[in-house]
């Protein structure tokens, strides 16, 4: 069974589904908030140019998807699924992520990340992320939700990002 990068999951607070282009103006309602991208690598994301980037590589990945608060009805983010590679191990990268101030340090990114990992380990047994290494919000939040450290590496265009891993729970596939 081939994994599906852009499913609909839905949760008790949020749903996750495809994102479209005509997300674009909701979605970047959201990111227009430069405080979203203080400690983010691409720290200028907040502007039109540079979130349009993002958000086409988006588009063009596959495996974007929107955050939307169940209770409103509005996106309150996004994140991705990505490199998913069944000849080199079949690792699985989510990342790309972020929320609106309005819902951090609550349990939205839990719950977020949460039917992320129970989608994908129905197809692999192990799923990256990487945070930027300058990014401590990030870092702080893939500990609470159970992430491993493994080391740094650098991203395509060079700059160090921290490397988490969280596996599989062996009883939950038995």
């Amino acid at each position: 069974m081939a994994l599906n990068l852009q499913p609909n999951l839905i949760g008790e607070r949020i749903e996750l589904r495809p994102m479209r282009e005509s997300d674009f103006e909701a979605l970047y309602a959201v990111a227009s908030d430069p405080l979203i991208w203080e400690q983010h690598p691409h720290h200028d994301r907040w502007r039109p140019e540079v979130f349009r980037a993002f958000f086409d590589k988006g588009l063009q990945s596959g495996g974007a998807l929107v955050v939307i608060d169940r209770a409103t009805g509005r996106i309150i983010g996004s994140s991705r699924f990505h490199s998913h590679d069944e000849a080199d191990g079949g690792d699985l990268e989510i990342g790309w992520t972020f929320l609106a101030r309005s819902h951090w340090g609550g349990s939205t990114n839990r719950e977020m990340k949460r039917l992320m990992l129970e989608h994908a380990f129905n197809y692999v047994d192990r799923v990256m992320f990487l945070v930027g290494a300058g990014n401590i919000r990030s870092q702080r939040a893939m500990e609470k939700n159970g992430g491993v450290r493994t080391g740094t590496r650098p991203d395509h265009l060079g700059r160090e990002h921290v490397v988490y891993k969280i596996e599989v729970c062996t009883e939950r596939r038995d």
